[in-house]
């Protein structure tokens, strides 16, 4: 089998973006590996609309946003490999996979881009005592059962985490004729878009019981129902139960970046978000090896994920032709005030431009994103609404020729 110079591990949104860019920068030997039996990833499940405003400056479903790529895919001529199982990463690159027609096989490209995109948290990671019975189900989960499979797994539903998913499963659930009694959320604010709490929620009269969580799971074969209550300094707060007769449970309480085959090549991953510590371009801790998407930092719109692709695709592109590696070590970016992290975590000295993208640790309101070189503010940005559900983004434009520290502030505004 021939050895392409680039290999996308990944079919969704992020590897078909970059795999577009990559081709639009000049690289032509490009293959994409898909365990899944088509393109398309997470978006062939999301049928809701939505998508799309930024990148086509219309909206559209999670499947004709793919749909618009796979077409540039199959109009340029890209491979793929399809029902493909990448079963490890190198640390020289190399890629092991295996599919029903080729069997196991190793490619040794020049560089590899990661787009594998992200994994839902299940029951087991959340430690929710009662029985186990059947009925619970994470979000997306569910949403294959009903968009793809046409099956709707309950009719009386409580739905455990305020995640974008969740909340669009709300709607989904109660539009298929499930009656969702609530939606619970840990934290005292909710982890999805402030328009997906409007017209998933509010819009169908669903209550979001903020800072509850489950406690109790009732039923033995089938779920027969949940106990809520509310908690104060991460303990259930006595007398504050409320007790919900139901046949479905839905989980959506984190997505986690998947990085079993980034872990097992050796790169250096980012311990609050799960994903590869990059650099401006992108580029992981072994060179030549990219990351897009929400295989590095869970985004909020698939926009976003799509930028992030044509930036990794255009610079693994850059690597494979051009053989430019840079000598430096990279500086560190800072993250204060509120910060959470910084997607990339790391510059190398003699960047001129830096797109830095960042979620903050809680809402705030009033206040000022400033962007440091070595003290000096290069960049400052009023926010009147941050939330960690939405990611925010700043263009930096005028780095100095010569820095040695970049901080990231969340400031008191003006």
């Amino acid at each position: 089998m021939k050895n392409p110079d680039l290999v996308i591990i990944g079919g969704g949104p992020a590897g078909l973006s970059a795999a577009v860019a990559a081709y639009e920068a000049g690289l032509r030997d490009i293959l994409i590996l898909e365990r899944d039996r088509e393109l398309g990833g997470i978006l062939n499940q999301c049928i809701h609309n939505g998508f799309g405003l930024h990148t086509f400056h219309e909206e559209l479903t999670g499947p004709e946003y793919a749909g618009r790529f796979i077409e540039k895919v199959n109009a340029l001529g890209i491979p793929r490999k399809l029902d493909t199982m990448v079963l490890s990463l190198g640390p020289d690159r190399s890629v092991t996979a295996t599919n029903p027609a080729d069997g196991l096989f190793t490619l040794h490209p020049k560089a590899v881009i990661l787009a594998m995109g992200c994994r839902e948290r299940p029951r087991g990671a959340l430690n929710i005592p009662g029985t186990r019975p059947a009925g619970i189900y994470t979000a997306g989960t569910a949403q294959h059962s009903v968009n793809i499979e046409g099956f709707l797994p309950g009719k009386r539903v409580v739905i455990l985490g305020s995640g974008d998913i969740g909340l669009i499963m709300a709607r989904r659930m109660t539009l298929e004729g499930a009656k969702v009694l609530a939606v619970a959320e840990l934290m005292p604010y909710s982890g999805g878009l402030k328009r997906n709490i409007v017209q998933c929620l509010e819009d169908f009269g669903i209550p979001l019981l903020l800072s509850h969580t489950v406690i109790d799971i009732r039923g033995d074969k089938r779920l027969t129902g949940v106990t809520l209550a509310r908690v104060e300094n991460g303990r259930p707060v006595p007398g504050t139960e409320i007790s919900y007769d139901c046949d479905t449970l839905l989980l959506s309480c984190g997505l986690l970046p998947e990085n079993e085959l980034s872990r097992g090549a050796g790169v250096p991953l980012n311990p609050i978000t799960g994903g590869p510590l990059v650099d401006e371009g992108l580029e992981t801790g072994i060179p030549g090896v990219f990351a897009a998407g929400n295989v590095l930092h869970v985004h909020d719109l698939v926009d976003y994920v799509t930028q992030e692709a044509t930036q990794a695709g255009e610079n693994a592109a850059n690597y494979v032709l051009s053989g430019e590696k840079s000598t430096e070590n990279p500086v560190k970016i800072q993250c204060t005030g509120g910060v959470r992290y910084t997607v990339p975590a790391q510059v190398h000295p003699g960047t001129k431009s830096l797109k830095i993208r960042l979620r903050v640790d809680k809402p705030y309101r009033n206040k000022r994103l400033t962007v440091y070189s070595g003290g000096v503010p290069v960049l400052s940005r009023k926010r009147p609404v941050l939330a960690p559900g939405e990611m925010e983004t700043l263009d930096v434009k005028n780095l100095p020729e010569h820095f040695s520290a970049i901080t990231v502030a969340l400031e008191e505004g003006e």
